[in-house]
C-alpha cells in the first residue's frame, strides 16, 4: 500500500499549459480572501474591503515567494548549464512561504493604508485563512511529485515518480511506464493536515479568548514555524544548508522564537477591530463613524 502520486502536472487549454500548482495556490487564495472577508467584516469593516486589499497583497507576495525561492536556491537557475530565464516560470513551482509573507504583508499594509483598515485588525482576520492556503497549496507539491521525506516503508508512503516538468508529465521508461524513484514519507501531506488543523485550533482560541490585536496573528507564525520546524527535519528532497541544517530549518525556528515573544507582548492588548483605537487606525469624527472607505469593487465575488 501507498500514496499514489499523478502522473501529470498540468493540461493544456488550448495555447495554454495549465498547472495544477497554480490551481491548488490559487484555491488556497480564494479560500483565505473569503475567510478573511468574513471575519474583517465581523470586526467592523466594510464588506468587500477585503478585495481592494488583496489586490495589493497577493502580487506583492507572489512576487515575495518567487524572489525567496530564487535568492536561497541561486544554483538552480544561474549555474553553468541552466537557463537563468528560468527563473521567471513561476508556473514550475519554486515559491518560498517567507518571502511570500514578507512581501505579502507589506503589500496589506500598503491596502490598509489607502482603505483606512487598521493593519492590526487585517493581519488578524486574515490569519487563519492564510493557513488554509498553505494547507491546499502544499497540494500543488503533490501534483509536482515533490517535497518528500527520507524513504519509507510505512502504509502510508508516497510514491514519487520522476517528473518532466517542461511537459508537466512524468518520465516514462522503454516499455512507456512512468518512472518511480522511489517511496518516500509524505511530508507534503503531513504539513497540509497541521495547516488544516491549526487553522481550525486558530479560529477556536480566537472565539474563545478575544485576544489583543495583532496576537492572532503571531499565534498564526507560532502554529505555522512549529510544524515547519518538524517537517523540515524530516525531508529529504534537495536543499540548501547552514551548518548541517536547511535554510528553511532556521527560517522556521528563529520566527517560532520570534512569533512565541510577539504573542507575549500583544495578547492582552484590546483586541483588534476597525473602531477599535490602535496606534494604526484612521481617526474618526466620533465612535459612531466607520474609519473604512466603501470598496471600489464592491461586494466581494469570491
Amino acid at each position: 500500500m501507498s500514496i499514489p502520486s499523478p502522473t501529470v502536472a498540468a493540461f493544456q487549454l488550448g495555447p495554454l499549459t495549465i498547472r495544477y500548482y497554480a490551481l491548488c495556490i490559487l484555491a488556497g487564495i480564494i479560500i483565505a480572501v473569503w475567510l478573511a472577508g468574513r471575519r474583517l467584516t465581523a470586526r467592523g469593516g466594510t464588506p468587500g474591503v477585503i478585495l481592494d486589499i488583496t489586490m495589493w497583497a497577493v502580487p506583492f507576495g507572489i512576487v515575495g515567494g518567487r524572489l525567496y525561492h530564487v535568492i536561497t536556491d541561486p544554483e538552480l537557475y544561474f549555474v553553468p548549464g541552466k537557463n537563468p530565464w528560468n527563473a521567471l516560470k513561476i508556473w514550475d513551482g519554486g515559491l518560498g512561504i517567507w518571502g511570500a509573507i514578507a512581501l505579502g504583508l507589506l503589500g496589506a499594509y500598503i491596502g490598509c493604508r489607502r482603505h483606512n483598515v487598521p493593519f492590526a485588525t487585517l493581519i488578524d482576520a486574515a490569519a487563519p485563512g492564510l493557513l488554509i492556503a498553505q494547507g491546499l497549496g502544499r497540494w500543488g507539491n503533490w501534483f509536482n511529485n515533490e517535497l518528500y521525506g527520507g524513504p519509507s516503508t510505512a502504509l502510508w508512503k508516497l510514491q514519487i515518480h520522476q517528473m518532466d516538468f517542461t511537459t508537466g508529465r512524468a518520465v516514462l521508461d522503454n516499455s512507456g511506464v512512468p518512472v518511480v524513484l522511489g517511496y518516500f514519507q509524505p511530508t507534503f501531506l503531513y504539513e497540509s493536515l497541521w495547516c488544516l488543523a491549526a487553522a481550525a485550533v486558530l479560529l477556536v482560541l480566537d472565539k474563545k479568548f478575544r485576544f489583543g490585536a495583532g496576537s492572532v496573528f503571531a499565534l498564526y507564525v507560532v502554529f505555522y514555524t512549529s510544524g515547519r520546524f518538524m517537517f523540515e527535519l524530516l525531508r529529504s528532497d534537495y536543499a540548501n544548508t547552514i551548518l548541517g541544517l536547511r535554510v528553511n530549518t532556521w527560517v522556521s525556528g528563529l520566527l517560532l522564537l520570534a512569533g512565541t515573544a510577539w504573542f507575549l507582548a500583544t495578547r492582552r492588548k484590546a483586541r483588534s477591530t476597525i473602531n477599535s483605537s490602535t496606534e494604526d487606525s484612521a481617526p474618526t469624527a466620533s465612535s459612531s463613524d466607520a474609519v473604512v472607505k466603501p470598496s471600489s469593487l464592491g461586494a466581494p465575488n469570491e
